[in-house]
């Protein structure tokens, strides 16, 4: 008895490892660590970078009326009091006040700039880009500790026949100049809440969705 019992257990053993290979089989290549934490931040990180057709705020200490809320413009330029088509289009927000602020020296002693980005849509480099079978594929601006979870509400989540868990992130590596891929698990993450699956993106990032083989 003993032994057919043992047996048993062994099997059991045996059928439970081949249902865990097989669900870890669902996605292939590194993975990305889960995100530590979900920000409520809406606004774009400190690096970003402003694009055509930003809405910024410019606001100048004991000058307000130096100050304006502006829309860059397609061809990349702003224009407020006092300055013309000053070029804003690849800077962030501080390099362009500090830009601002040379240019108010010439009509006021020490100006101190500060810039605000309203709504952003950002540079092509700045944005999150989901594509395949997805409910609605879309270019979504990058927003500071943005997730994949953040991205797949913008786009309506998984279309009716996507293969999440085969999904992957192509990442450009700006140090080395290089392409990496990671492995996703959005099934995982939308249709069984694993927190694990959430991880953080960056921007420029692209998320390739293909559709199930069966």
């Amino acid at each position: 008895m003993k032994n057919k019992h043992l047996a048993k257990l062994m099997i059991g053993a045996g059928m439970a490892s081949l249902s865990v290979a097989g669900c870890s089989g669902n996605s292939s290549g590194p993975q990305l660590p889960p995100a530590s934490f979900v920000s409520m931040q809406e606004g774009p990180g400190e690096e970003y970078v402003i694009g055509p057709l930003d809405e910024l705020t410019i606001f100048v200490w004991r000058n307000p009326e130096l100050g304006a809320k502006v829309q860059v413009r397609p061809d990349g330029r702003i224009t407020t009091p006092l300055i013309t088509d000053m070029p804003a289009v690849g800077k962030t927000p501080a390099m362009l006040a500090q830009d601002l602020k040379l240019q108010l020296s010439q009509y006021i002693n020490e100006p101190l700039v500060s810039v605000i980005v309203n709504n952003f849509s950002g540079t092509f480099s700045q944005q999150i880009r989901v594509v395949g079978a997805t409910e609605k594929p879309a270019s979504i601006p990058y927003r500071a500790n943005m997730t994949l979870l953040d991205a797949m509400i913008s786009v309506g989540g998984l279309s009716e026949f996507a293969s999440g868990n085969r999904a992957r992130l192509i990442r450009h590596d700006r140090g080395t100049g290089q392409q990496k891929e990671f492995a996703l698990r959005i099934d995982d993450l939308l249709k069984k809440g694993e927190a694990k699956a959430n991880v953080m993106l960056r921007p420029g990032d692209v998320i390739i969705i293909p559709e199930s083989m069966f």
